[in-house]
């Protein structure tokens, strides 16, 4: 399977994923609105998250994905077998303890992300009744990415990219019909949406086992304590939890800034945590669907390609997933700069959501939109120093950002309030991927082919012209005064999106952009 084709794969179930994801947004903005008790369950709802992006997708993804991929190459498939089973009994283990104090602590988690909520007792007790009901969602999140893990390396990206779906459907279901539901028996109607997240988290393990047992991978999990010790003392887990330690660390900086933001966001006005919700939703479609589509499919390919010491096809790899980042995250961002409100509008302005509502997100959207070219460059810039097994240089520069942007948060959030949160993550995230480049590029790891400045600038001018179109949309078509007809603000928005990818390539394509060399390469 080619690079291009495998990432089209995983960015047309990533789509699916988003798609999916913005509908059962806008069935929440529409049901709750942006209110103290959606604050209460974003707030919960983070926390396992923040556990699984700091645990599962985070460090241990990039320990084990690169110690998989090379005992794959260098010791056969029976060994790699036994670290599949080894690693799965410990981290199986580990997940048990660590969802039992996830449900115990649940209060002094919720006052550690969103200490803000004291001053609302009611939204206090149900971020932590909701965060208890949750907390279980990132065991078996943690086993999905360690099956997700094995199917990548063995080139198998479609059903990790596809389970993300099954979520979001649990999601739009529980408020469709939960939420009534819960309602009508006299329950807080947002609870619905923590039983949707369960259920969610369990059918994506499920879909993962079929696969792992039609390709003889499926791991054994040992129940007794000497198996744990075994798991312990195998010399396979220890690499990969040698790895993890700096991996840890490079991760928990960037949920320590995100729990930061959250505690800043629950101490201004209410409404504050869910416009960033939203906002963030919205930046993670561009960005999930190149950074995260391109990050899973280089990691193993870049890991193998270290392993058969093949320095060449490491850099040609790089630069490929580079030029594609900069081709289409650049066009992005400036739509997300200049066609905010449109944006929002069209996907959330329904029901509760008001118009002012709708402004708030748009002014974070923005700040994202800064930031956007480097939030999506991290993808695929990460995973070269992850491959080559060097875990520490990214935690370096992931700590000193921290810094920089909390730094910029106290210069920002006095005169933008939450959006102040969301330009300070933008500029941060353009700092650490420009280090990241230089660092691979200084290492000798990366070596850009020619034509870069070129390639530059006709990216430049293609978006100039998009841009300059968006700005004409954005001002002069009626998209606040349609929320009474959903249907035309959607077909204005279909249209105009549509117009405005095909003014970009036709630029590109008269500039001497030559689109092919993206599949060739």
């Amino acid at each position: 399977m080619s690079l291009l084709k495998a990432a089209g794969t995983v960015s047309l179930l990533t789509l699916a994923s988003r798609i999916t994801g913005l509908v059962r947004d806008l069935l929440m903005a529409a049901a709750f609105g942006a209110t103290a008790m959606t604050d209460a369950f974003n707030v919960a709802f983070r926390i396992p998250n923040l556990f699984r992006r700091l645990f599962a997708e985070g460090a241990f993804s990039q320990a084990f994905v690169p110690a998989l991929a090379h005992s794959k190459e260098a010791d056969g498939e029976a060994a790699t077998h036994l670290l599949i089973s080894q690693v799965a009994t410990l981290l199986s283990w580990a997940l048990l303890l660590v969802c039992v104090l996830g449900v115990v602590g649940a209060p002094v988690l919720v006052w550690a992300l969103a200490s803000g909520f004291k001053n609302n007792p009611h939204s206090f007790e149900a971020a932590v009744l909701m965060t208890r009901w949750m907390f279980p969602y990132i065991g078996f999140m943690s086993l999905v990415a360690l099956a997700a893990g094995i199917l990548n390396t063995w080139k198998r990206f479609a059903v990790p990219a596809a389970t993300p779906v099954l979520l979001n459907l649990c999601l739009i279901v529980a408020a469709w019909l939960g939420a009534p539901w819960f309602a009508s028996m006299g329950i807080e109607p947002i609870y619905a949406m923590a039983a949707g997240v369960m259920a969610g988290g369990v059918l994506q393990l499920a879909v993962q086992v079929p696969v792992l047992r039609r390709l003889g991978l499926m791991p054994r999990i040992g129940l007794g304590w000497s198996s744990v010790r075994a798991a312990w003392r195998d010399e396979g887990v220890r690499s990969v939890l040698r790895t993890m330690a700096p991996a840890l660390l490079g991760v928990g900086v960037a949920q320590i800034s995100l729990l930061i933001n959250t505690q800043i966001a629950s101490w201004l006005r209410p409404g504050s945590v869910t416009w960033l919700f939203y906002a963030d939703r919205l930046m993670e479609f561009p960005t999930a669907l190149l950074g995260v589509a391109l990050g899973v499919v280089l990691m193993p390919q870049l890991a193998s390609a270290k392993a058969a010491n093949d320095p060449e096809r490491y850099s040609a790899m790089l630069d490929w997933g580079l030029r594609l980042v900069v081709l289409l995250s650049v066009p992005s961002a400036m739509a997300l700069l200049v066609f905010s409100q449109p944006l929002v509008a069209t996907l959330f302005h329904y029901g509760a959501f008001r118009d002012s509502d709708v402004a708030q997100v748009a002014l974070a959207l923005t700040g994202y939109g800064v930031g956007l070219l480097g939030l999506v460059a991290i993808k695929v810039l990460a995973p070269g120093f992850y491959a080559n097994r060097d875990m520490r240089t990214p935690v370096r520069i992931a700590v000193v950002v921290l810094v920089i942007t909390q730094l910029l948060n106290i210069a920002l959030v006095p005169w933008l309030a939450h959006a102040g949160l969301a330009w300070s993550i933008g500029i941060g995230a353009l700092i650490n991927a420009s280090w990241l480049l230089v660092g691979l590029m200084r290492g000798g790891n990366y070596r850009p082919s020619r034509g870069w400045g070129l390639f530059a600038l006709q990216v430049l001018a293609g978006t100039a012209l998009l841009g300059a179109f968006l700005l004409w949309a954005a001002g002069n078509l009626p998209w606040l005064e349609w929320r009474a007809q959903p249907w035309k603000r959607v077909g204005a928005m279909t249209g105009t999106l549509a117009l405005s990818a095909a003014i970009y390539f036709v630029a590109l394509a008269i500039a001497g952009v030559r689109l092919r060399q993206f599949v060739t390469r």
